[in-house]
């Protein structure tokens, strides 16, 4: 469900939840930009929390449980059969999570706009929200936000492509 949930209502439905707790302290979301930063860390993990689990669990449930019984009459420790078996074998699933994880956080832009809109003083103003505050934000300055939106996808892509390249070496076929 929370994956569910439009980033923008989600980002004032945890505005709400993060100056609500605040206002007990006499401060808000916009305080300083560690509030900012914490409160938009705390609302991407609880969005993509159960979406990553599902996968994870899913990559569990693939390994063959024959693998462990194996391991077991050879004597493997429990930490040995994690490192060993575990851990390889489920490697698609973390390749694929690192991957979800990794590109929605830098495409992190409706959140952004909702929960803190880069307050205070753009602080808080994560890249895919600075880019559009440049393009729109002020006239002229329409090329360099287009430029920063082509350099940005050169970074994501190159990011991305170490990422999947790194995680798919230590993959294990079954």
């Amino acid at each position: 469900m929370p994956n569910l949930i439009g980033g923008i209502i989600l980002g004032y439905i945890w505005q709400i939840i993060f100056n609500g707790i605040l206002a007990y302290y006499a401060r808000s979301l916009t305080y300083s930009a560690a509030y900012g930063f914490w409160g938009l860390l705390i609302l991407m993990c609880w969005q993509q929390v159960g979406y990553m689990m599902i996968i994870y669990i899913a990559g569990l449930q693939s390994i063959p449980t024959d693998m462990y019984e194996a391991a077991r009459i050879d004597g493997a420790t429990p930490r040995q059969q994690l490192f060993k078996i575990t851990l390889p074998m489920s490697m698609p699933a973390i390749t694929i999570c690192t991957f979800l994880t990794l590109t929605n956080s830098f495409k992190l832009f409706d959140q952004n706009l909702s929960l803190t809109n880069g307050a205070p003083s753009k602080m808080t103003e994560m890249l895919a929200l600075n880019i559009v505050n440049t393009f729109y934000g002020r006239t002229g300055w329409e090329g360099v936000g287009q430029a920063k939106a082509v350099v940005f996808f050169v970074i994501v892509a190159v990011l991305v492509f170490c990422q999947l390249r790194l995680t798919k070496s230590w993959e294990v076929q079954q």
